[in-house]
């Protein structure tokens, strides 16, 4: 039996999360991808916390993005949430993928997170 794109998807995201969880030392860096939009969360699992969040549909963004759907949208995501991370004291995390490939958007916004002061 063949599965569907969304049910490999789900499978490593599952599998993903069996392996990866965030504390508040190292919290845990959660992407979402869309087709249009792209989203960031920093997590701390153990006390159920959205400690800082970003995407492509902020106000700082929004205005000077021409596509939120591309490579570029994601790195300016990228900084920005290493930016409110590290205002934040958090400079450690562990990197979900959310069942994404390391690949394209998801790798543009884990370089520019690394490169604007995250640790993972």
């Amino acid at each position: 039996m063949k599965l569907t794109r969304r049910e490999s998807k789900d499978r490593r995201r599952r599998r993903i999360r069996g392996k990866i969880s965030g504390s508040s030392e190292r919290p845990r860096l959660a992407v979402f991808r869309s087709n249009e939009h792209i989203y960031v969360q920093v997590i701390d699992d153990v006390s159920h916390h959205t400690l800082v969040a970003a995407s492509t549909l902020d106000p700082e963004l929004k205005t000077q993005l021409a596509s939120s759907g591309n490579c570029q949208a994601s790195t300016e995501v990228g900084k920005l949430i290493a930016k409110r991370s590290i205002e934040k004291g958090i400079t450690q995390v562990v990197f979900d993928r959310g069942g994404n490939l390391y690949h394209g958007r998801i790798k543009a916004l884990a370089e520019a997170a690394r490169e604007a002061g995250l640790d993972f």
